[in-house]
């Protein structure tokens, strides 16, 4: 009786504690993403990750050419495509162009940011990387891999998608066909 008791037991603090750390970023009430303003997951605050249904880590970088800096994290006017990449990655060479013709298709919807693993890069292969594929959007420089490591950066190329309330929609590893993006941007693009 005892030993059924404990087994009990620890069936019921497994349960628990999925249900508290299920990772999905989603109240347990209502499967919708933590808002925002109290950033509550049940009674635990949602932390930031870099994982779909989580709030976007805040960071803000440079841009390569040196005229500005941009940041991401919380709450924006516009959905946010970030990218990370490096000019030595082939699948970034081949995944450049479908990014680039993404933002002409819809910059009134939708900013994106490629962040260029510096900490493993040239600036000057970068740069000309840049000026080779003619990237027209923001292209950012993580010297120090801050941004890398705050979204678990171990491979290029890696995007995330991210709605007008910070919240990552979908995290893609490597590179996938334009039809593929249009699919994954259709519930955060707004007419």
């Amino acid at each position: 009786m005892k030993r059924n008791l404990v087994i009990l037991l620890i069936a019921v603090i497994a349960v628990a504690g999925v249900w508290i750390w299920d990772g999905s970023g989603k109240s347990a009430s209502s499967g919708q993403p933590a808002e925002a303003s109290g950033r509550v997951l049940g009674d635990i605050p949602a932390k930031p990750a870099p994982k779909a249904n989580h709030f976007a880590p805040e960071f803000s970088l440079n841009e390569l050419d040196g005229s500005g800096s941009y940041s991401v994290g919380g709450k924006r006017d516009k959905a946010l495509i970030i990218n990370f990449w490096a000019a030595w990655c082939g699948p970034c060479e081949v995944e450049a162009p479908d990014l680039k013709e993404i933002y002409e298709d819809h910059q009134a919807q939708l900013d994106l940011y490629a962040i260029n693993a510096t900490n493993y890069d040239r600036v000057r292969a970068a740069k000309d990387f840049v000026k080779e594929q003619g990237f027209v959007f923001p292209v950012l420089t993580d010297a120090e891999g801050v941004a890398g490591d705050l979204y678990k950066i171990t491979g290029y190329p890696v995007s995330f998608i991210i709605d007008k309330d910070g919240v990552i929609r979908h995290r893609i590893e490597g590179i996938i066909d334009r039809k593929e993006w249009d699919k994954l941007l259709k519930d955060v693009l707004v007419s």
